[in-house]
Order: C-alpha cells, then sequence, then structure tokens
C-alpha cells in the first residue's frame, strides 16, 4: 500500500525530472523512513518530525529543488491516499475469520492516531479486532511496556494467555517478551532475526498453530 502511494507520488509531483525512477525513490524512501520509525519508536523524534523529515531527507538524497517546502506536500498526500488502500496478505480475511470464532483479537499499533481506524475500514477489516490501541493513547510506543499492559487490561486478559503477532522483532516481540506475553514474528520476506523466536511466514500458519 505503501509503495503503490508513493508511486503515485512520484507522479503527482514529477519527481522524474530529478529521479530517474519510481523504483528509486520508493527504495531510498523504505531505507530512510525505516531509520526514523526506528528513532521513533525510540523517542528519539517526535511525531510530527517523523511524517516530514522521511520525505524530506529522501528528497535531499535526489537533490531535489525545494525539498523542504515539497516534503511538507508529499507527507500531507501521503497520509490523505496511503490509509486508502485496500492492499492485503494473501489469506488475511480468511485467517482472521476463523481465529476470531475462538479468540478474542486486537490490534496495537505504533500508527498514526488520526489515520489508523480509516486503514481498518478501507481494507474491509474494521470488523475483526475488538480494540485498536495507538501508542499516541497511551504516550508511549512499542516496545515499552505500557503499552503492552495497557492492552491486556483494555482486553481483560492476562500475559500468559496473551499472545502477540508482529512483524517488528525490537517491537512487537522484545516488547511483548518483556511483559511475559507469548510472541510470533510474522517474518514474510525469511529475513534473519538476530534471536531463535517463533516465526510464521504466511498468515495462514496461525490456523495451524491455534487451531
Amino acid at each position: 500500500n505503501s509503495g503503490e502511494t508513493l508511486g503515485e507520488l512520484y507522479q503527482t509531483f514529477q519527481l522524474n525530472k530529478h529521479i530517474r525512477s519510481d523504483k528509486e525513490f520508493i527504495a531510498r524512501y523504505q531505507e530512510i523512513n525505516h531509520r526514523y520509525w526506528k528513532m521513533y519508536r525510540e523517542g528519539k523524534i517526535e511525531k510530527s518530525q517523523l511524517r516530514v523529515i522521511r520525505f524530506k531527507k529522501t528528497l535531499e538524497r535526489f537533490k531535489v529543488d525545494r525539498s523542504e517546502e515539497l516534503s511538507h506536500e508529499i507527507a500531507e498526500e501521503y497520509l490523505r491516499l496511503c490509509p486508502l488502500k485496500k492492499g492485503l496478505f494473501p489469506e488475511t480475511v480468511e485467517t482472521l475469520g476463523k481465529l476470531g470464532e475462538k479468540y478474542a483479537l486486537h490490534i496495537i499499533t505504533n500508527g498514526f492516531l488520526e489515520v489508523q481506524h480509516i486503514k481498518m475500514k478501507s481494507s474491509g477489516l474494521d470488523g475483526f479486532f475488538e480494540n485498536v490501541l495507538c501508542s499516541e493513547e497511551v504516550g508511549v510506543n512499542k516496545p515499552h511496556p505500557a503499552i503492552f499492559k495497557k492492552a491486556m487490561k483494555m482486553a481483560g486478559a492476562k500475559n500468559k494467555e496473551s499472545v502477540m503477532i508482529g512483524d517488528t522483532y525490537e517491537a512487537d516481540i522484545l516488547g511483548a517478551q518483556k511483559v511475559g506475553m507469548h510472541a510470533i514474528l510474522f517474518n514474510p520476506k525469511k529475513e534473519l532475526v538476530e534471536k531463535e523466536v517463533p516465526e510464521i511466514h504466511h498468515l495462514s500458519e496461525l490456523i495451524d498453530i491455534f487451531l
């Protein structure tokens, strides 16, 4: 969804005048975005900074004119368009449907509060989850223990009977383990993980694990 949106922005803002291809623009953005999201998780930058600086640094890397002004314009358009995308991993709906018959499902996210429910509704996932807890509502980001404790309190669940399934080792897996929750890493690209941890490469594997 992000890649599709970035491709559209590449065209809308005529970045082809400065950057050879949308693929090059997207690859560089993703690299820079990953770095600044890590800083955001660690509390080193604010949300307002993250929203813009990831685009500003990308544009500066390509020596794009008006990078300061343009980064604000692109950031606003990105947050308007991206939440409306409907792309899902294979068998997402089928997996959630089956898990939801037996388990209560919830979401913990570091994502921006103003777009989470738009994303859920646009992708057709809003009916599967009882609670969507954004880090902004707690005042700390994953992997801080407070957000996991808040989520369990909202769910009326205990740590030993709760499982965190996430795609970021540091934020999701380590964060959950610190408060005594079980954790499973969703690793579709089969990337090398620092330490041995239960992991899946396809969402449908959760059906074999839990049902």
